[in-house]
């Protein structure tokens, strides 16, 4: 490919960074990860500063957040359970006449949890000045930490999110009487989205340099009002394409990301929601073409969605 060539194309349809930054950090550079989270670090910040307890209990795994309402349960009964100890099992009237320490402490862990969460089955009882003051404290704390905890559950259901998949893989395949780059995405919830968007912006090495370019490819199409089956969505590579007669190794060369973000509205929580993914060179199969996934079952539309990235052998035109 000559330089001259190389220089025009790469003025064409260029614009910004996207707020991703222009400079080469590394020998594969990916921006944005496959399941749309960026894959950028952040150093040396104040550790006050990094903390965001509400994105976090809202955006970490559902196994990862109920873990740590449990851990945070048991450790609080565990400190109160101790603060009894500390002032005196005799100061809990109802408690059974046991001499073991940890039995002891047992009985005081249960009933720290019927405190904590204002059950209170009236058998274990505080007595005493300071037992009734820290029982009074930990009840308010449980009615203030219960209250928080159920507020990032509902805020965890109610997080409106865009449950799309992509394929794992791009294509270059033919389209038309020339080629294109091509990948899938489909709804795989029950919910409705509406006026779906996709952009796909492509990001290059330049040339004898540590800077990157970035361009905004054309869409075979850009937009659909509705989204129940399989979108694939087509970049045609004309001549007036920054992909125009690039081959795989250019792709290698150039360390091209394809950056996809898609916007729709979710009929479920009326709000608008977005996804974003990427493919890199390596997830990228030249002369294959997705395989038609649709299927009339009785009166029914069909849609095998373990077949999203199934391809077969497509000669790509010249």
């Amino acid at each position: 490919m000559s330089s001259e060539k190389t220089k025009e194309k790469y003025t064409k349809k260029k614009y910004n960074d996207l707020g991703l930054g222009v400079k080469e950090t590394s020998g594969v550079y990916r921006t944005l990860n496959k399941d749309g989270t960026f894959n950028v670090r952040k150093t040396n910040v104040p550790f006050l500063e990094r903390i965001n307890f509400f994105h976090s209990l809202v955006s970490m795994p559902w196994p990862r957040f109920l873990g740590l309402i449990l851990i945070g349960y048991f450790v609080i009964n565990t400190l109160f359970a101790s603060i009894y100890m500390l002032i005196g099992v005799e100061h809990l009237t109802g408690m059974k006449k046991i001499d073991a320490p940890m039995e002891q402490f047992m009985e005081a862990f249960f009933f720290s949890a019927q405190t904590i969460t204002t059950l209170g089955y009236g058998r274990v009882a505080p007595v005493g000045l300071m037992a009734n003051i820290v029982a009074a404290t930990e009840s308010m704390l449980g009615l203030l930490t219960f209250a928080l905890a159920t507020g990032m559950l509902y805020g965890r259901f109610s997080k409106p999110k865009a449950t799309v998949k992509y394929s794992d893989h791009g294509v270059m395949a033919p389209y038309r009487d020339i080629n294109g780059f091509m990948f899938r995405v489909v709804n795989v919830k029950e919910n409705q989205l509406l006026e779906v968007e996709v952009k796909v912006s492509l990001s290059l090495k330049r040339e004898n340099s540590d800077l990157r370019d970035f361009f905004s490819l054309d869409l075979e199409r850009s937009k659909v009002v509705f989204l129940p089956s399989v979108w694939t969505v087509v970049h045609p590579i004309s001549n007036k394409s920054p992909l125009y007669e690039f081959t795989p190794e250019d792709l290698e060369e150039k360390d091209a990301e394809f950056i996809v973000t898609l916007k729709a509205f979710d009929e479920s929580f009326s709000q608008t929601v977005y996804s974003r993914t990427s493919y890199k060179p390596a997830e990228i199969k030249w002369g294959q073409k997705f395989v038609y996934l649709v299927t009339f079952e009785s009166d029914k539309i069909a849609i095998d969605v373990e077949r999203l990235d199934e391809t077969y052998d497509a000669e790509l035109n010249v």
